[in-house]
């Protein structure tokens, strides 16, 4: 790994600033400094987490192939598989210990048999614990878990790889630190390359070089190599990584585990309908009577998609989102969007509400829109998706004023409006299929390409 002319700002501070830094095959290298010195800033920047002012990160491939990780031309590429371990552990307190590990693998591009993962957990003291969720852990024991979770993606590997590791020794005790000295000494044996920002001065010691951060500049000097390496667990069977099928999966598994997403639109929408039902038996329905009706049986789903979602939450906690970052490199955003949206309770509301507040009949106009009902309900999905970039946008600030940005959800408010107006248009008119302002069909066209302009800039516009 090369990071070249690289300066990183926090804020208005600038931690580094024009440094060169190398990670070469076969090292273990410590990034030693007194607290604020710009370690983790340095450790992350070669994730590839950070945005660069100036210079360049660039890793090696498999193929031995140099990719740019992230440069200050704003190129970003997914990393090549590695292993790492942030100073928040970077896990989601829903998982097990278990699937955490799996999960950590399955980017990396490694399946191994439970055989391999049993021996693992068994020597880092957590394989009694590996059903439980992390949040039942014990601090030291979630560490324990975060550090094997960065480690064992090289271990498990027959080809090189990097391993990344924030303050690992920080709530270890005595035998923790031990072993994870022997495991650093055996990744290096074996060719692997690790990068470990720590304050620890047993750490350093098995460091085959030390960095000392120091007012945003590196200072250099040859490292101990102490420790004896630790035999490891067998290689494990290469497959293809799964970064984003990872992803997913994992969403879908907290939200079936504590399903806070579902409830937490669905409640509101429910409300929505009922008080909507109290309104409609006041409605003339006339012209005007058909707007309202419209914008009430759209009114549930649309609230279901503006919701926050469950999934930012979970990004948020304890820097779980930032090790996706990692892993998934430039796709995470455009992802993250795709899964926190609702994309199932538009359709099954739309109808339901139809039925609650219209009524059944068997006028032929009634059959019409029941039979075209699912249009506006399917553009409100695109509607769902810009929602939820847009609340993974203000999760991003950092600004404590940055609330004030939750505001931007009422740009939402047009296409809602466009496809109350084609609803409105076909209960009264019935479907029509013309390209001439006010048909359903140009109604849903603008609201869908709304959505995506919003959906577009919530989700590049950050990173330009």
């Amino acid at each position: 790994m090369q990071a070249a002319g690289i300066e990183v700002h926090r804020g208005p501070r600038v931690v580094l600033k024009d440094v060169d830094f190398h990670l070469g095959r076969g090292e273990v290298v410590a990034l030693a400094g007194a607290n604020g010195s710009g370690k983790t800033t340095l450790l992350e920047t070669c994730a590839g987490i950070l945005p660069l002012s100036s210079g360049s990160v660039t890793w090696r491939t498999d193929g031995d192939e140099e990719r740019i990780v992230r440069d200050s031309d704003g190129r970003r590429n997914e990393p090549p598989p590695m292993g790492l371990t942030l100073q928040r552990d970077g896990m989601c307190g829903e998982e097990t210990a278990e699937e955490r590990l799996l999960i950590s693998l399955s980017v990396s591009g490694r399946s191994p048999d439970q055989k391999a993962i049993s021996q693992m957990l068994s020597e880092w003291g957590l394989e009694h614990r590996r059903a439980d969720r992390v949040s039942q852990l014990s601090g030291g024991q979630r560490r324990r878990l975060a550090v094997l979770c960065g480690l064992a993606p090289a271990v498990l590997s027959a080809d090189s790889r990097i391993v990344l590791l924030d303050e690992p020794s920080e709530g270890l005790d005595e035998s923790g630190r031990a072993l994870l000295a022997g495991w650093l000494r055996a990744l290096a044996r074996d060719g692997h390359s690790v990068l470990i920002a720590t304050h620890d001065e047993g750490v350093v010691r098995c460091a085959d070089r030390v960095v000392r951060v120091s007012n945003g500049h590196l200072e250099e000097s040859n490292g101990s190599s102490e420790g004896e390496p630790t035999l490891l667990p067998e290689p494990s069977q290469s497959v293809e990584p799964s970064t984003h099928g990872s992803l997913i999966r994992w969403a879908i598994r907290m939200e079936m585990r504590n399903p806070v997403d579902t409830t937490g639109r669905a409640t509101p929408a429910f409300v929505a309908l009922l008080l909507a039902y109290a309104l409609v038996g006041e409605i003339d329905l006339g012209h005007a009577g058909s707007d309202l009706l419209a914008a009430l049986v759209l009114v549930p789903a649309f609230i279901t998609v503006v919701v926050s979602p469950a999934l930012v939450r979970r990004l948020a906690e304890a820097d779980c989102g930032r090790w996706w970052n990692a892993v998934l490199g430039p796709a995470a955003r455009p992802t993250y969007s795709l899964i926190g949206a609702s994309i199932l309770l538009p359709l099954p509301l739309t109808y339901l509400s139809w039925f609650v507040l219209a009524g059944p009949s068997d006028s032929t106009s009634e059959s019409e829109v029941l039979c075209w009902l699912w249009l506006p309900a399917v553009i409100m999905i695109d509607v769902a998706v810009a929602a939820s970039a847009l609340h993974l946008l203000v999760a991003d600030l950092r600004r404590a004023s940055a609330a004030a940005a939750s505001l931007l959800l009422l740009v939402l408010v047009w296409p809602f409006l466009q496809l109350t107006d084609a609803l409105s248009v076909i209960m009264t008119d019935g479907m029509s299929f013309g390209l001439g302002m006010g048909d359903p069909l140009v109604s849903c066209i603008i609201a869908s390409l709304i959505s995506i302009l919003v959906w577009a800039v919530a989700i590049y516009l950050p990173d330009a």
